[in-house]
C-alpha cells in the first residue's frame, strides 16, 4: 500500500482501550502504517472497531484467517501491545497461542520483531508472582515495557507524554 513502515497494535481487552484511536493517531503522526489486531475479547465492546477500521483503513484482525486467504497486512516492522491485560502477557510468556493475537506476539518474539508494550494491570494482578515472572521472561526476550497505563491524565511526565505516545517512544532505534 504505501513504503511506509507496518505497525501491528495489538489490543487486549481493558478499559483505556476505548481510547486506541489516540495511539492509532500518534502512530500514524510518526509516519507508521497502522493494522490492529485484537483480543476476541477486546472485540466484544471494549473499543470502536468501526472508527478504528475507518481511522487505520484495515479490517481489524481478531480470528486465524484460512490457509488459502491472502494475508491481510504486510510483515510488521513493529508491534506494540497497547492495553497489554494480565492474560495476555502471561499466555505470551508461557507461549500459549489460543488466539491470533497472542499467537502473533509469540511469533513476532520469535522473529526479533522489535515490541513495545503499555501494560494496563492492576496492582493487585501486577503483584502476581506469575505476572512478576512473565514480564522478566518478555524483558530478556527484548520486550520493551513501558510504565503501566489507566488512562488518567499524567502531569507529573515532564514532556506531558501520554501512556500512548510514551510506548511509541520506546520503537525508536537507539
Amino acid at each position: 500500500m504505501t513504503d511506509k513502515p507496518f505497525l501491528y497494535v495489538v489490543v487486549c481487552a481493558a478499559g483505556v482501550a476505548a481510547d486506541v484511536s489516540n495511539l492509532i493517531t500518534a502512530a500514524q503522526e510518526r509516519d507508521w502504517e497502522v493494522g490492529v489486531i485484537a483480543t476476541p475479547t477486546a472485540m466484544n465492546g471494549f473499543f470502536d472497531a468501526a472508527a478504528v477500521e475507518t481511522e487505520t483503513g484495515r479490517p481489524i484482525r481478531s480470528a486465524w484467517r484460512r490457509p488459502e486467504d491472502p494475508r491481510p497486512f504486510p510483515a510488521p516492522d513493529a508491534v506494540v501491545v497497547a492495553p497489554a491485560t494480565f492474560n495476555t502477557v502471561n499466555k505470551w510468556a508461557a507461549g500459549i497461542a489460543d488466539t491470533l493475537a497472542v499467537g502473533t506476539l509469540c511469533e513476532a518474539s520469535g522473529l526479533g520483531v522489535p515490541i513495545a508494550v503499555l501494560p494496563c494491570v492492576a496492582d493487585a494482578l501486577a503483584a502476581h508472582p506469575a505476572y512478576q515472572d512473565s514480564v522478566s521472561r518478555l524483558r530478556g526476550m527484548g520486550v520493551r515495557f513501558a510504565d503501566p497505563y489507566a488512562g488518567e491524565a499524567e502531569r507529573d511526565d515532564e514532556r506531558g507524554k501520554s501512556g500512548w505516545e510514551r510506548v511509541l517512544d520506546l520503537l525508536r532505534h537507539d
